[in-house]
């Protein structure tokens, strides 16, 4: 039905109204100045205000609220105003006041149906949850999910109550307790939303959708907690319990909090679960583990604004990526390029190789596909960006070139050479290489102005960091190109001086130095991995050596041992593991056993005949093998930002919590170096160094911050 429209006046900031003839209201929220919409304090009291006066209007038989930014609905509420609670009742305060809004919107007389496009967050999806109707765009754009739980928090605007009367209460928990996000057309099939569209007719099918449920035509089936759930509730909220604590290990409080939330405010009313959801949110809101994170998020915005080269640097634009080696780290390049919508050329030396490389893409789109993350077309339309070639043919037009071939100098040069004899001058070439210094690499090159590093971590279509390793000789331009396409790429993107080891692998390498020597002198290994996993890492170091390679994990450690000599000696007993054949996880022998499918079972005992004192292992005190790897780290770290290797403390967090998998909780190495002082951290080396070695020796940064009082921060 087409209708004239007469725009009605608003004293509001960020809200404009349009009122049809059929009395359907249309808000458009588009927040003045600003890329997303966030609910920030003073939003939320215009939209208080704005209801209030619509609460009165006759005129007015539906509303339908939607955004005026091109790809977000809203992406949450504003975290600055998060940042300023002082107190937990200062939390549930704030809380409670985004509720009440929230429960009047729910409660006006004429339905409100949420036309959603773009990001739909936090508490936007608190905001549409409170509507009485949710039509979603089918736009690759649009996604719904609660990610309070990264912050340290739990949602605070009614997402724990509505959310599983809404859906029930497995699905609940799959969005409440990961952060998980979910496209829309996922969201319909989970009911969060009742309708998906193409986004060129969002508008019209949500006020036709307004029009019938002020006619009483259309009424919502809503699944709510199923009758199978309600007989489990006591298996439901045990089960979720005690993943839970396997999967955080008692580090972050949130998961745990929202279970609780959810368990008690489903079995009572909505208004009393809204007052236990704000009390518990305003004691998670000032715990030292949501500020870290919060901080954590921070810095991942600042970051995309300082990137790393001169302010003004125009990064050339990717139309073609050619990528050479087709083993895992190449092939997952290669996945990560066609996703990012390049086509891509992948070179290897036989067709085996090629075919394998090949293979390890698609299993990882099938692997999206099977869980509904990728459409059959777009799973088609990724594969059909990709080709292969056994020369560099192909190559001519590439603009950038990935090398992910064996960590061996002489290879990587030679390919250099090739690449530079393949391709065109402005050809950035980028080396995928987790120790060797780029300017070794590009020592003999043709133009080094294009050469840098892109260290990227497996497996790389999981792993969200990229390491851009730059020379003296690297031009500004081609290190934007590099930048700009890794985010394209989706990562977070460091940029980091060239050096041995650069950031991620030399800080590594002393931590897996010291966990080697724990299990040299008899520490059990299991022990060495289930104490660093309870101290927050996700995989323990001697299970993360497995995984890589021993045979990787060696030449890393020649190149770094080359380059900083003694204090990054790795002990003699590991080569004589990889005398053994003892690879790790690839080749189903390492330091623990593998199935067929190459899952971990348990400790192989047959290695411990390789290491002094043989099978006879004498239990460490878990403290002990804690303070020995993490201080070996966050030592490290203090001497790559010393020595300039890294750009900032943020940059050294960010990289170790998204590259090594350093607890997030912690908020990085240089968080957790200033929660814990300068002092301290001294004191403790100090102690390790008296017991161990020079290899303790305090960074002298430390040194000085200790003796000046100063922190990172």
């Amino acid at each position: 039905m087409t209708t004239a429209t007469a725009p009605v006046a608003s004293a509001a900031r960020a809200f404009t109204q349009e009122l049809a003839g059929d009395g359907i209201l249309v808000l458009t929220l588009d927040v003045p100045g600003e890329k997303v919409n966030t609910l920030g304090k003073a939003l939320m009291q215009e939209l208080h205000d704005l209801l209030g006066e619509i609460e009165k209007r006759t005129d007015v038989r539906g509303i339908v609220l939607r955004s005026g930014k091109p790809d977000n609905f809203i992406a949450g509420a504003d975290i600055k105003d998060f940042t300023a609670i002082r107190s937990s009742l200062e939390g549930e305060t704030l809380s409670r006041q985004g509720q009440a809004i929230l429960d009047r919107l729910e409660a006006l007389r004429m339905p409100v149906v949420a036309a959603i496009h773009g990001s739909c967050m936090g508490g936007g999806l608190e905001t549409v949850l409170a509507c009485r109707y949710r039509v979603a765009s089918d736009h690759p754009r649009t996604a719904l999910g609660l990610p309070e739980v990264n912050l340290g928090i739990i949602p605070g605007m009614g997402g724990t109550q509505r959310l599983p009367r809404l859906v029930g209460l497995a699905t609940a928990f799959d969005l409440i307790l990961t952060g998980r996000t979910l496209k829309a057309s996922r969201a319909l099939r989970a009911g969060v939303v009742d309708e998906v569209v193409p986004p060129s007719i969002l508008l019209e099918v949500a006020r036709r959708a307004a029009v019938r449920l002020a006619e009483g035509s259309l009424v919502p089936a809503r699944r709510g907690i199923p009758l199978s759930e309600r007989l489990l509730r006591p298996v439901i909220f045990s089960r979720a319990r005690s993943t839970v604590r396997v999967k955080t290990h008692g580090h972050y409080p949130a998961p745990l909090a929202a279970i609780d939330v959810v368990e008690k405010g489903t079995s009572t009313s909505l208004a009393e679960g809204l007052k236990l959801e704000a009390a518990r949110f305003g004691e998670l809101s000032v715990t030292d583990v949501s500020r870290a994170l919060v901080t954590m998020f921070f810095a991942l915005q600042e970051i995309k604004k300082d990137a790393g080269y001169p302010e003004g640097t125009e990064a050339r634009e990717v139309h073609k990526l050619g990528v050479v080696g087709a083993g895992l780290m190449g092939a997952g390049i290669a996945a990560g390029g066609a996703e990012a919508g390049v086509p891509v050329r992948l070179k290897d030396t036989t067709t085996d190789a090629l075919g394998r490389g090949l293979r390890y893409v698609r299993e990882v789109f099938e692997e999206r596909l099977e869980r509904r993350s990728l459409t059959k077309y777009e799973f088609a339309e990724r594969m059909n960006r990709l080709s292969a070639s056994l020369d560099y043919t192909g190559f001519r037009h590439a603009d950038l070139v990935i090398e992910a071939v064996f960590e061996d100098l002489d290879l990587k040069r030679k390919v250099l050479a090739e690449v530079e004899a393949a391709t065109g001058k402005d050809c950035v070439f980028a080396s995928n290489t987790s120790s060797l210094p780029i300017g070794e690499i590009a020592r003999d090159s043709w133009r080094p102005s294009r050469v840098l590093g892109m260290h990227f971590f497996s497996p790389v279509h999981k792993m969200p960091l990229l390491e851009v390793i730059v020379t003296p000789q690297t031009d500004a331009w081609a290190t934007a190109t590099a930048v700009q396409f890794g985010r394209r790429m989706g990562k977070h993107v460091i940029v980091v001086r060239d050096g041995p080891g650069f950031y991620t692998s030399r800080a590594l390498a002393p931590y897996m130095n010291e966990a080697a020597r724990l299990v040299e002198e008899g520490a059990p290994i299991e022990d060495v991995d289930r104490a660093m996993v309870d101290f927050g890492f996700p995989v323990g170091p001697i299970t993360l050596l497995d995984e890589v390679g021993i045979d990787v994990g060696a030449k890393v450690a020649k190149s770094l041992y080359h380059a900083f000599g003694a204090r990054m000696a790795p002990p003699e007993s590991m080569a004589r593991v990889m005398d053994d054949g003892r690879l790790g996880r690839k080749n189903k022998r390492g330091f623990y056993l593998y199935d067929e499918a190459g899952k971990k079972k348990g400790v192989d005992g047959s290695v411990y005949a390789r290491l002094p004192g043989g099978g006879a292992r004498k239990p460490v005190e878990a403290r002990a093998i804690q303070e020995r790897l993490a201080f070996a780290f966050l030592n490290e770290a203090a001497l790559c930002l010393q020595e300039g290797i890294l750009r900032s403390p943020r940059d050294g967090d960010v990289g170790a919590i998204f590259g090594l998998g350093f607890p997030p909780f912690l908020g990085g190495p240089f968080r957790y170096l200033d929660h814990l002082g300068a002092r301290f951290a001294v004191e403790v080396l100090e102690r390790l160094r008296a017991q161990h070695g020079e290899r303790f020796a305090p960074a002298p940064i430390l040194v000085e911050r200790a003796r000046e009082g100063r922190t990172f921060y």
